[in-house]
């Protein structure tokens, strides 16, 4: 085989990876501020027993939204109506924006979901008491979930990180993207409310990886 003939090889086999990664676009899921709530925390909240009405199924497997909400309060302010969603967890996590937490005077890490050690606590109200957390404020990590079929056309692995990239008006890159791969999990990228507002992306937005 000659060098020419090696090359035409591998540029079609790169260029056909290519188009297929250009194939291949993320939806978005734009997360609002909510909480999930370990067992104990609930019966405190919402009385012993309770459990949490289904009002969606959210994108991902057995995700949901709840009918129930509660307050989140801060050294300097409160947010109220923020979402339960489910099903339970073994720890309390709360999930707010930087934003959010300049108002409520909490400085909210980024971090991955269930990654709670070193973050801060905060009050939470419902009807029935209240709970004062010791830890579980989080900004959380922009993050792709995937699935095992997909994250091998696109060569890529659980706990990879991507940059990916918007479209639109408000086009760019969003860098330090965590990759979650499950056969569990359904193909979206949750961003949250500031990051959605900076590159106007909505619910069912298209994005893809940046491979530049």
């Amino acid at each position: 085989m000659s060098q020419e003939q090696l090359v035409n090889i591998v540029t079609k086999i790169v260029m056909e990876k290519m188009q297929q990664d250009d194939d291949i676009l993320i939806p978005i899921g734009v997360s609002n501020r909510h909480i999930h709530l370990s067992r104990e925390d609930l019966d405190f909240l919402f009385g012993p027993g309770y459990e949490l009405t289904k009002i969606k199924d959210l994108k991902q497997p057995g995700q949901f939204a709840a009918q129930e909400v509660v307050t989140i309060q801060g050294p300097k302010g409160s947010l109220e109506k923020v979402r339960i969603l489910g099903p339970l967890r073994n720890e309390t996590q709360i999930e707010v924006s930087l934003t959010d937490g300049f108002k409520l005077g909490v400085k909210a890490p980024i971090r991955e979901s269930g990654k709670l050690e070193g973050t801060p606590g905060i009050k939470i109200i419902g009807p029935k008491g209240s709970v004062e957390t010791s830890k579980g404020t989080i900004a959380a990590l922009r993050h792709i979930h995937m699935d095992p079929a997909t994250a091998q056309k696109l060569d890529l692995k659980d706990k990879d990180i991507v940059d990916v990239e918007v479209k639109g008006e408000r086009k760019g890159i969003l860098g330090n993207v965590l990759v979650r791969v499950s056969d569990k999990y359904v193909l979206e990228m949750h961003v949250d409310t500031d990051e959605a507002n900076a590159c106007c992306l909505k619910n069912g937005d298209l994005v893809k990886i940046s491979r530049k």
